[in-house]
């Protein structure tokens, strides 16, 4: 049977589909030590295609609520090639505070189609933490419970619908310091807001190291970067306004120039 043009046409703004690994391990409400070794794992949610077309993840440790949080500590980027269902960390006691079921991953997977799939665990908790939380998070915490809610889940790969989303989705979502390759891609700047209405003043990402050079290094292997383009519209018009009265006398134009505004 062939197709016709129309259906041909229709096919082909279908939205591209991927599989979203779905955090299992550790379960939701679990308890693990801070500086002991555990594995976190993933399971393919069913959605075609599978886990194997994704090509590299981050997984970041994150504290708070699902809209006051702070990414506490991030793992290196890793390819799914050498870890295609889990991966082993160690959470220095040192990182953040403890406090129950704080905790959460984000796990943020780049598609070998373009664009990037970011999804949440459950909560859990980690005990004999010695370090605190960001401000910001101390603030919200307790949090209700181990059923407390995480963010939802962004599926932002290149060719569907979901993918004109947030200004930090596709490939400027992956933090900077985080990212490999020969292009980097940095984000647009937030644009101010003509009033100060927000809390949370804890960094968008994790700090990272600095190194001075001592001797002769190595050449660059970034070829470019790629700024991500505006993402807000502005709008202007006339000042319609009267010009406001000019001094009319020698005096009144000194006094004038010398009057506070």
């Amino acid at each position: 049977m062939r197709l016709s043009g129309a259906l041909l046409a229709l096919l082909g703004t279908a939205p591209f589909s991927v599989a979203i690994p779905i955090i299992s391990s550790p379960a939701q409400g679990t308890s693990v030590a801070g500086g002991a070794t555990f594995t976190v794992s993933w399971t393919d949610d069913g959605t075609a295609p599978v886990v194997a077309d994704l090509t590299s993840f981050t997984l970041q440790l994150t504290a708070g609520t699902s809209t006051t949080n702070a990414v506490v500590w991030a793992a290196a980027l890793t390819t799914f090639a050498a870890s295609p269902a889990g991966l082993a960390v160690t959470i220095p006691p040192t990182t953040s505070g403890s406090s129950p079921n704080a905790y959460y991953w984000t796990m943020i997977s780049t598609a070998a189609a373009g664009g990037t799939v970011t999804t949440y665990s459950t909560r859990f908790s980690l005990t004999g933490m010695t370090g605190v939380f960001p401000a910001a998070v101390t603030a919200v915490l307790p949090v209700s419970g181990a059923t407390a809610a995480v963010p939802a889940n962004v599926n932002a790969v290149a060719g569907q619908a979901a993918a004109a989303g947030t200004a930090a989705s596709g490939a400027w979502g992956t933090p900077y310091n985080l990212q490999t390759g020969l292009t980097k891609y940095a984000p647009m700047q937030p644009v101010p807001p003509t009033a100060i209405t927000a809390t949370n003043t804890a960094p968008l990402w994790p700090t990272s190291s600095v190194a001075f050079a001592s001797t002769f290094l190595p050449i660059p292997s970034i070829v470019t970067t790629l700024t991500q383009a505006n993402t807000f519209s502005i709008s202007s018009h006339a000042n319609t306004a009267a010009a406001a009265s000019s001094p009319t006398n020698d005096m009144q134009r000194f006094l004038a120039r010398w009057k506070d505004e």
